[in-house]
């Protein structure tokens, strides 16, 4: 079942609508059609209490002026782009330094910022934007599709469609913070975490991957076999001190040749509630952010201050500063072309 109620009104006046989503074993997910943002997801623990397990808040003005991402759509390039510009076909772009000397997230007013049109197709909310050429710096109108369903088995999937009339680098994903003991609940240190990926992209001191493609033996980048996440994040590797903690992307195991499956990217649990969350990607990979950002500024949506590390972050997508590196899987589309992406979290219990 999907339900529409009103969200309020932008600062610049534009309506805002709130999509809610029920399947049959009684999970909620809720979304808005300001940045796409999931602003909930009440999913069961093993006795089955229902609890909000993404991060977020409970007006649009804070989503408006303060949220570090929570729950949005991130374009038309999620992630970073070194120096805030690039090339392509022998011409320069100058993008928005937002983010320290780097580019992130799409600039100042990227797809988070925008109201997206929504319409409901049997299961799925389907949300459009139409990028104009120039916004933000990048060329090309591009033409976004993003649809969100709920499926009974507790899966929330994510489709992701773009097309363009101009080459344009894009790199689309979701940003939702995840707390499986329960937004408001502390922080992820306890949390086990698995991640598919024998290797790594590391940075600079900037969060810029330095173009290595890294293996994780003998890191704290070594999720393949799961373990609790806190040791990791206070560790003293030169990697976790760049970012004060965990802030990488990981270069996903798929198959060769890539057919573009689903993949398990990633699998997160809670033990002391028996939540767990699988992350399964068409993505080459995932950035993992253990929200070493948040400063306990932020009241959340649970009526408690967000603390470092309260809620982690498991995008899916294509290697950050791509555009700078030949190497990495690229990320440019051409008129013709068709952007396509899904990403699923499944949400069990043990």
């Amino acid at each position: 079942m999907i339900s529409k109620q009103s969200y309020g009104t932008t600062a610049g006046g534009m309506a805002v609508e709130e999509y809610t989503f029920t399947n049959a074993r009684g999970t909620e997910v809720k979304i808005i059609t300001y940045g796409g943002i999931i602003t909930s997801i009440r999913v069961p623990d093993q006795n089955g209490t229902l609890a909000n397990v993404a991060l977020g808040f409970d007006n649009l003005a804070d989503y408006e002026t303060r949220s570090p991402y929570f729950g949005c759509i991130t374009g038309r390039f999620a992630n970073r782009i070194a120096g805030g510009r690039f090339a392509l076909d022998g011409v320069d772009y100058m993008l928005a330094t937002n983010n320290g000397p780097n580019h992130l997230h799409g600039g100042l007013v990227g797809f988070n910022k925008q109201v997206w049109t929504p319409t409901v197709s049997g299961d799925s909310l389907v949300l459009l934007y139409l990028s104009p050429d120039g916004e933000e710096g990048y060329p090309g109108n591009l033409d976004v599709t993003v649809s969100y369903t709920l499926t009974d088995d507790n899966g929330l999937r994510i489709d992701y469609h773009a097309t363009t009339d101009k080459p344009t680098p894009v790199n689309l994903t979701n940003h939702s913070y995840f707390n499986l003991a329960g937004n408001g609940s502390g922080d992820i240190h306890g949390h086990v975490l698995l991640i598919n990926a024998d290797h790594f992209t590391p940075t600079d001191s900037t969060a810029i991957p330095t173009g290595e493609i890294a293996r994780v033996d003998g890191t704290p980048f070594d999720f393949l076999t799961p373990r609790r996440i806190g040791p990791g994040q206070r560790s003293s590797h030169p990697q976790i001190v760049y970012g004060r903690g965990y802030d990488h992307n990981f270069v996903l195991n798929r198959p060769v040749p890539d057919d573009g499956s689903l993949v398990l990217a990633a699998r997160v649990s809670d033990p002391g509630s028996g939540r767990v969350m699988d992350v399964l990607t068409t993505e080459p990979g995932v950035q993992f952010y253990a929200g070493n950002f948040l400063d306990a500024t932020l009241v959340g949506s649970s009526g408690t201050l967000y603390r470092q590390s309260d809620g982690l972050c498991l995008e899916t997508q294509h290697f950050p500063d791509s555009v700078h590196h030949p190497h990495f899987p690229s990320v440019v589309l051409r008129p013709g072309g068709t952007f396509q992406s899904t990403t699923v979290f499944r949400f069990l219990t043990e």
